[in-house]
């Protein structure tokens, strides 16, 4: 373990700075910036690796942080002063202790299957909230992992892992490139799960969610901001099913109809198991 005095904005800092910032670069090293209580113990307790800690000694540290300190290894303490930290906190009460994580791979082997199924595959959402949103609704609603497909919003963003409240390191959640790299894993799972069902969410569906059978192994679809699930997408799924709505509005938030539906799928498996 190495501990390094960071001073001014140096390269240490620079670093910092732009995996916090810039998605190509947080690409690039394999790692990303984590902030706050919950997201900090949720990292620790799901034993995620830390490439480097971030702290000042110019204040007092709380036992939590000194006993994280203590007992979670890293690569690197970096040790900046009061001045860099209140910069690099988004806080607006300067947090004690930050961390740069270490990104997984990108693979569906980090999903382990439930005896009965629940997987949300969420096609190019475009909205790091509204990602962060899903991810913790699927937490909430035991969702097996989440799957994120295309070009998106990063699921390593600060303001994703913000929304989640810390859930992305409790639930498997993997992004693959294209719904093709999904095929042959879709094959499979129908080979373990004669039962499965791949259930799409569409405003233009006549079937309300209701109607769908979520005790049932299922994979559901939750489409983009904008365009809704690719035409691709809604042609692998079995079922196409709609939130019923009123009011003027003609659609939900996306992470507010994700909610919805997980919850259905949820209080469906509830009654089931009575």
């Amino acid at each position: 373990m190495e501990y390094i005095r960071v001073r001014s904005a140096d390269n240490y800092f620079q670093h910092i700075d732009v995996v916090k910032r810039n998605r190509r670069k947080r690409t690039a090293y394999g790692r990303f910036f984590v902030e706050g209580v919950r997201a900090v113990n949720q990292m620790v307790q799901n034993n995620w690796e830390v490439y480097a800690w971030i702290y000042s000694d110019e204040r007092h540290l709380s036992g939590w942080a000194q006993d994280i300190l203590a007992a979670v290894p890293s690569e690197k303490h970096l040790i900046l002063t009061s001045e860099l930290m209140d910069q690099i906190s988004d806080k607006e009460d300067t947090s004690e202790l930050l961390a740069l994580a270490v990104q997984p791979p990108d693979t569906l082997e980090r999903i382990t299957l439930s005896e009965n199924p629940l997987l949300v595959v969420c096609d190019r959402p475009a909205s790091p909230g509204n990602l962060g949103t899903i991810i913790r609704s699927c937490d909430a609603f035991r969702a097996d992992g989440l799957i994120v497909t295309g070009h998106s919003a990063d699921i390593y963003d600060p303001v994703t892992i913000r929304a989640s409240v810390g859930c992305l390191f409790s639930l498997p959640t993997t992004r693959v490139p294209s719904y093709r790299d999904l095929l042959p894993w879709f094959e499979k799972l129908r080979a373990d799960c004669p039962n499965l069902q791949l259930v799409g969410t569409t405003a233009k569906s006549d079937t309300d969610i209701g109607q769908c059978d979520f005790a049932r192994p299922t994979v559901l679809f939750i489409g983009n901001e904008t365009m809704g699930l690719s035409t691709n997408l809604k042609e692998l799924c079995d079922y196409l099913v709609r939130i019923p709505i009123h009011g003027s509005a003609s659609s939900l938030n996306v992470g507010c109809a994700a909610s919805i539906c997980l919850y259905e799928a949820d209080r469906q498996r509830r009654l089931a198991q009575r």
